[in-house]
Order: C-alpha cells, then sequence, then structure tokens
C-alpha cells in the first residue's frame, strides 16, 4: 500500500429487528434457534413455540411487530446473532476456518471424521447412538473447561415427550437430558437461567441450526452471550418434526401415545421403543406431513459450524459419526481419549456413514433458496431429474 492509499473502510453494521423481520422471521429462513431473543440487550424479543410456530416476535407494540425502536436509535444485537441473515456462512466460515468452504465440503469445514462412543457403561446406555455428546459434557466439567451445558429436557413428569430448554451442572442433570426426541427446542433459551446463576462459561448442544449461534455472536460481536457460549456441540439434523405428530399420527394411526414412549431413533424409518418393551417402526414418509416449518429452508445438515458435529448415522448403532471442527474441538477429543473416557475407530470403517453425511448435507442445501444470499448452494449439483415411464 502507498502513502496515497488508505485501507477500504467496514460498512457500518446498521441492520436491525426490521430487517431482521423482514428477510428473515417473515420469509421462511428462520429456524427458530432464539439467537435473537437471546442476544437482545433490551428484552423486547418474545418466542413463540405453540402451536408448531418457533418463532421470535417483538414485545413492544409501539411501532409495531416489524419494527424495533431501539433497533432505530442503534441496536444491531438481533441481527448480528441471527444464523440466517444474510452472509452468515462466509463470515462464520472466515471467522472459524480461516477460509470459506470449498465446494466440495458439503457437510462444511472439518479436521478429522472418525467413530467414537463413551467408554462409561452407564453413560453408553444412557445416550444416544453412543453416548458421546453426553460423554463431553461430563468430562468438560469434570475439567473445569465449562460451568454448566444449555441442554433440552422432557416437560413435566418426563412422559409428554415435548423437550424443553433445561441447564445442566451435574452428572445426573446431563444424564437425565440424554436421547432425541425429534421435535424441537431452543436449547439457547436456557441461557438467561445459567447466566443468572452466574454460569460464565455455557456449553451449548443443539441442532444444526443452533449449534452456529455462538460461533455467529462472536463473529459479529453481538454481545456478553457470545462470549459465555464457549462450546457448541451440534447435533446432525435433517428436519425435525411438530409436537402434533405424536397425537396426530403415531396415536391416531398406530395406537401409541406419547406418555408411554421409551426411547426413539430415526435409521432409515421412525423407531420407537414403548414402556412394555415393544418396538415400532413408522414410514418415514409418512411423518413429512409433520416437518417444522423452520426447517425446510435450512441448508445445514452437518452443524457446519460447531466445535465438534455429532449424529448416529450409519451402520454402526452404538457409535457416533464425529466430525472436529476447531482448535477446541480437537483439543477436548483429544483429553477425553488418553482419559479413556471415550473409544474411536476411524471413519473408513464405515464408509457408508461419511457417503450418507454428504448426501442429506447436499439434500439439505438443495434446499436453501436461490434468493438468498449464494454461498449455502456453493457446489450443490442439481436434483436428478428421474426418468418418465
Amino acid at each position: 500500500m502507498t502513502a496515497t492509499e488508505t485501507a477500504p473502510t467496514k460498512e457500518r453494521w446498521r441492520a436491525q429487528w426490521a430487517e431482521l423481520f423482514s428477510e428473515v422471521v417473515t420469509t421462511g429462513l428462520c429456524t427458530g434457534c432464539a439467537g435473537c431473543v437471546v442476544a437482545c440487550p433490551h428484552d423486547v424479543l418474545g418466542y413463540d413455540d405453540t402451536n408448531g410456530v418457533y418463532r421470535p416476535y417483538h414485545l413492544e407494540e409501539e411501532l409495531g411487530p416489524g419494527d424495533c425502536g431501539h433497533g432505530q436509535r442503534g441496536c444491531t444485537s438481533c441481527t448480528r446473532a441471527c444464523p440466517r441473515f444474510r452472509n452468515w456462512e462466509t463470515e462464520v466460515d472466515g471467522y472459524l476456518f480461516g477460509r470459506e468452504r470449498l465446494p466440495e465440503e458439503a457437510e462444511g469445514v472439518s479436521r478429522d471424521i472418525f467413530l467414537a462412543r463413551a467408554s462409561d457403561p452407564e453413560v453408553l446406555e444412557r445416550g444416544q447412538d453412543g453416548g458421546l455428546v453426553s460423554a463431553i459434557l461430563l468430562w468438560c466439567l469434570e475439567h473445569d473447561k465449562i460451568d454448566a451445558a444449555l441442554v433440552s429436557t422432557l416437560e413435566g413428569d418426563g412422559r409428554s415427550w415435548k423437550p424443553v430448554p433445561a441447564v445442566a451442572r451435574t452428572r445426573e442433570e446431563v444424564l437425565a437430558a440424554a436421547g432425541s426426541r425429534y421435535t424441537y427446542s431452543a436449547n439457547t433459551l436456557a441461557y438467561t437461567q445459567a447466566a443468572a446463576a452466574g454460569s460464565e462459561r455455557l456449553a451449548l448442544v443443539g441442532m444444526s441450526c443452533q449449534a452456529s449461534v455462538p460461533a455467529v455472536m462472536r463473529a459479529r460481536k453481538a454481545g456478553k452471550a457470545g462470549r459465555r457460549l464457549a462450546l457448541s456441540i451440534g447435533l446432525l439434523c435433517s428436519k425435525t418434526f411438530d409436537d402434533a405428530i405424536f397425537e396426530e399420527l403415531f396415536e391416531a394411526k398406530y395406537g401409541l401415545v406419547h406418555k408411554d414412549m421409551v426411547k426413539m431413533n430415526i435409521k432409515g424409518v421412525f423407531q420407537i421403543w414403548m414402556r412394555d418393551g415393544s418396538y415400532h417402526e413408522i414410514p418415514l414418509k409418512e411423518c413429512h406431513g409433520w416437518t417444522r416449518e423452520g426447517c425446510k429452508a435450512c441448508p445445514d445438515f452437518a452443524a457446519e459450524h460447531a466445535d465438534i458435529s455429532t449424529g448416529g448415522i450409519g451402520a454402526f448403532n452404538d457409535w457416533t459419526l464425529t466430525l472436529v471442527r476447531t482448535d477446541l474441538g480437537r483439543e477436548i477429543i483429544d483429553g477425553m481419549v488418553a482419559g479413556g473416557v471415550i473409544e474411536t475407530r476411524p471413519g473408513d470403517d464405515d464408509p457408508g456413514a461419511i457417503a450418507l453425511l454428504r448426501k442429506l448435507a447436499t439434500v439439505s442445501r438443495r434446499r436453501w433458496p436461490e434468493t438468498a444470499a449464494p454461498a449455502p448452494r456453493l457446489g450443490v449439483p442439481p436434483p436428478k431429474v428421474k426418468a418418465q415411464g
């Protein structure tokens, strides 16, 4: 740069709730992750999780639902925290990895892909597909890496199968939160409870959309919440379902009452284990009608901005497919392996799982609208045209 040249000035971030409402909340891009609600320093954003809505909304009536007086006066926290606002993917890729995702990296940037499972028999038994997430949280709590974790538990007496955000600080609370639900819980909303109790280093366990929130907040300097969310554990996720699926499909057609279910999983079919010991499989095609609206345009199957991404896909039901993405994720996994807390095996032991990971990641990216920011569709081939019979 010569003496007469000047460095380009970075455009000031001005976007506020009005832009978030018009570009994300009302267009189908909003996943319901609640990052904007957590980041709002004025507590003027609420969250509607009734009747399958899962959307943020503005609490003040002065300017109507689509504008914010604080935003007009310069507050931009909500748009800074949103992992679907404008060029979110390239911004966070640059922040986390120092480069953008390559076209062939449909599953996002990662350093290692392998299989893992918990060594502790209780954690393995109570966890989902290897118990890795529970093992990570327990190790981090025991080694003073985090103060608490934002997770989900089941509402009420634990028999409703409606997940709700919760804070886990002990082994008992971590294990109580283990397992998959397949309906939605904005685990980020447990942040307020954890922060009020004085927890400064939080792990967030969440589906792909939520797993991007900590990195988005830090990359865009969204405030204190981003600094407290110290670890992101992402769950591979192609979709979640509305709560109504329990009564309207599982109970109405198959007689499976949600309070009597003890475990569920998805392995090509919707698997349900009942309290009486019976096991049932529901074709996934029958479940599509209850797909949550916030999932229909989500391009991120693989939790691409988590520190560690995990999922139970592949041939081995008791092993977790694991992607290490950041230095922090590598440090944690290395410490757990050294301490004998987890067992690992190469990803190449299950090539089908890696192939499925990339296939599902591509399918998810294909549904991102062409009218939105182009980066999520980078390298995504068009769908194959079915031959006319």
